[in-house]
């Protein structure tokens, strides 16, 4: 039986069903951007630049909107990088906007490491992403990628050549983030002056060997557009919140003494270029280019550093959990060597205490026994000297005993003299006596 027959006789028994919509896989773009509107998007700026170039003011013009910040002043020690995040709607599109800026670069005497800090600063957001990567549990649909997607340069408008530091930072900075070199204050300067800047500044950035962002031409909506606006880099650009009435309108201006410069007047500044090419045009074409090229060049880096490879010493696959079980070997053989070295260190500290407290222990008798002998050297001597002084004594009191006896011996000899006289002189008067 044929199908249109099979689906003949099912139709007429059955009840028919309009469909609510186009059926097809080609409605599969609009179910991707319904589901990135309802998550939202994140943009992350890295602003760098002198002090006073007026970087919050151009920010708060390109987004239109009062971001607050504190101001920054020339007496900083060092370089510090201030994060802020701020939740932007447009229409039903939600932004997490991130703008990073650079206090106090270029303010101290010695700028030899004012780009340190910077580029320690992207560095540790591509870890931070890395880290959250290698997790068993990664939860990167809920992860706030704080990787810097673009950062504006902002060059001051000396009408004659990069300075030393911008050539260091940008050359640092080009394998790491995609720059946008923009002239600050542009007003400061005169069209003439200016277009030669333009072309001086490229010309450093080439010989110098500077990778600037290139906005894409591969897609052909975008290609004409991005092909003109590449022969207008650096971007000249004013920046203003202060809105004023020109001709019917309410625009956004600077007022001077000699006139008024429009910031959205392309014959006055590249204002309107910028924004076009950064949020209009090339927004997401920035971050796909910080994921696969900038973030994909530090992940592989760090990973050859960690010793994981895709290829053996033999140019063959080398999967990741042979090269974890490699290191890990590795790693436990050396663990095992150092344990080694560190118990036969053990010993041989111990041996050598041992026989540092034998020789002390052997000085500490030597000692004892000089001592001991010492001691009964001088116990003899003053035994010997006590002796001595005994005889001494004894014979005191031998010669005192002696003359005690001849002293009483002399007394009674001179009591029987006396009474013999006295008995005389008593039988016979006429004795004198003297």
């Amino acid at each position: 039986m044929a199908a249109t027959d099979v689906a003949r006789q099912v139709g007429e028994g059955c009840r028919t069903v309009p469909l609510a919509g186009h059926v097809g896989f080609d409605s599969l773009p609009d179910q991707l951007v319904n589901k990135s509107v309802s998550q939202g998007f994140c943009f992350n700026i890295l602003c760098v630049g002198e002090t006073g170039l007026g970087k919050s003011t151009l920010m708060d013009t390109l987004f239109n909107t009062k971001f607050e910040g504190e101001p920054a002043t020339h007496t900083q020690p060092g370089v510090q990088l201030r994060s802020n995040t701020y939740d932007l709607q447009e229409s039903n599109v939600g932004l997490k906007l991130t703008i990073v800026s650079t206090v106090g670069f270029g303010d101290q005497i010695n700028k030899e490491d004012s780009y340190k800090p910077i580029v320690e600063f992207i560095d540790a957001q591509f870890e931070a992403y890395l880290q959250e990567e290698l997790k068993i549990r990664r939860v990167l649909h809920t992860y706030h990628d704080s990787r810097i997607h673009v950062c504006l340069y902002f060059i001051a408008p000396t009408g004659h050549s990069l300075k030393s530091l911008d050539l260091v930072t940008m050359k640092k900075l080009d394998s790491k983030v995609n720059i946008i070199p923009i002239i600050a204050k542009a007003d400061a300067i005169s069209k003439s002056e200016l277009t030669k800047f333009k072309i001086k500044i490229t010309s450093e950035l080439v010989s110098n060997g500077v990778q600037i962002y290139q906005f894409p031409t591969d897609d052909e909506s975008v290609a004409e557009i991005n092909g003109t606006m590449n022969a207008h880099l650096p971007f000249a650009v004013i920046g203003s919140t202060e809105e004023l009435k020109i001709g019917n309108k309410m625009m956004r201006a600077r007022q001077y003494p000699w006139g008024t410069v429009q910031v959205e007047n392309e014959a006055h500044c590249d204002f309107v270029k910028l924004r076009e090419m950064l949020i209009r045009v090339n927004m997401e074409d920035l971050r796909e280019q910080t994921h696969t090229r900038h973030y994909e060049l530090y992940r592989r880096c760090k990973l050859e550093e960690m010793g994981f490879k895709d290829t053996d010493p033999d140019s063959k696959p080398f999967s990741l959990q042979e090269t974890y079980e490699a290191k890990r070997n590795e790693f436990l053989g050396e663990l095992q060597k150092k344990e080694e070295e560190m118990r036969q260190m053990f010993v041989q500290r111990v041996k050598e205490k041992e026989a540092e407290l034998k020789e002390a222990e052997k000085e500490l008798h030597e000692k004892f026994d000089r001592l001991k002998k010492l001691h009964q050297d001088e116990k003899k001597k003053l035994e010997d000297k006590k002796k001595s002084l005994d005889d001494e004594v004894n014979a005191f009191k031998q010669r005192k005993t002696a003359a005690e006896l001849l002293q009483s011996q002399g007394s009674q000899a001179g009591g029987s003299q006396t009474l013999k006289r006295d008995k005389e002189k008593k039988n016979n008067p006429w004795l004198c006596t003297e």
